[in-house]
């Protein structure tokens, strides 16, 4: 009797030890050292993301005639939207950028200069890192294409826009009817642009389903040569043409998306200067300790 209450007194105690052990690693787990290095996660050269949320934040500084981006030596850059969501959520001191309309609770976007990254705040003004989403075209567009340019701007598409938490490029004023039509669009281009333009896409082929549309997500920088060069009829672009790009190619603006900073969700920061985000992706910031 003595030996088996001995023995349950000893098997309580091991377990307590091993309960409070496992407490204490996943407390010791969650910590936040702020003397680590911070990862910085970048978009790929190609990427209309990249052009505009480096040119936004200084990152890009023009030398003489030349622009000169600044990035980080190290910096970790992916050539998709998904990819940095992904390095982010498994790097608790990383920091990166993506399209407002992809954010989720994977990641935390945090505040820039105080103003929170949200679809009302962009609208207003007030959160000053966003960029157009364009799409592009070369002469003189088919009627197909120009049908699908036409349901994109209707009340019917900027709705999408909206829904996506994007906003809308301006006031739709007419409802799209079908016009019957059949063929093939081929488009090309940025990533971020791409979950919006696949929503319009597949709410335009319900009203005209002989209408088949190819398309391939490789940057802005392809989309637009692929729709200078004419291998696609349109091109999508998360950045604004540069001039000689804008001499070649009609523009249309689809929508006005914001670039939200994301970070772990157990980075405790929730707000970061503008100052700061530059100084992090330029190298002059290595360490969350040094930010203010």
């Amino acid at each position: 009797m003595y030996r088996n209450k001995t023995t349950k007194i000893i098997l309580l105690v091991l377990t307590t030890m091993l309960i409070l052990s496992a407490c204490s690693e996943k407390q010791e787990s969650f910590e936040f050292n702020s003397d680590k290095d911070i990862t910085v996660v970048a978009r790929d050269a190609a990427s209309g993301t990249r052009g505009a949320f480096h040119e936004i934040m200084g990152i890009i500084k023009k030398q003489g005639e030349t622009q000169v981006d600044n990035l980080v030596v190290g910096a970790i850059e992916f050539d998709g939207t998904d990819k940095v969501i992904t390095a982010v959520e498994g790097d608790k001191y990383a920091i990166g950028y993506i399209s407002l309309g992809s954010v989720s609770e994977r990641t935390k976007a945090v505040a820039v200069d105080g103003v929170k990254p949200t679809a009302e705040n962009v609208k207003s003004g007030t959160y000053s890192v966003s960029r157009p989403f364009l799409l592009v075209t070369k002469g003189s567009e088919n009627n197909l294409v120009k049908d699908f340019m036409k349901f994109a701007e209707s009340a019917q598409g900027q709705k999408i826009v909206n829904d996506m938490k994007y906003i809308a490029s301006g006031e739709a004023s007419a409802e799209y009817t079908s016009s019957g039509m059949s063929g093939t669009i081929k488009v090309a281009g940025s990533t971020s642009v791409t979950p919006l333009m696949e929503k319009l896409q597949e709410a335009y082929q319900q009203l005209n389903p002989d209408v088949k549309f190819e398309m391939q997500s490789n940057g802005s920088s392809q989309g637009i040569k692929a729709a200078v060069d004419g291998s696609y009829d349109i091109g999508m672009s998360s950045r604004e043409l540069k001039d000689e790009e804008a001499k070649q190619l009609n523009r249309h603006i689809l929508a006005i998306d914001g670039i939200a900073v994301i970070v772990n969700n157990d980075n405790p920061f929730d707000s970061l200067s503008g100052g700061d985000i530059t100084k992090i992706y330029t190298g002059e910031i290595t360490k969350w300790s040094e930010v203010k």
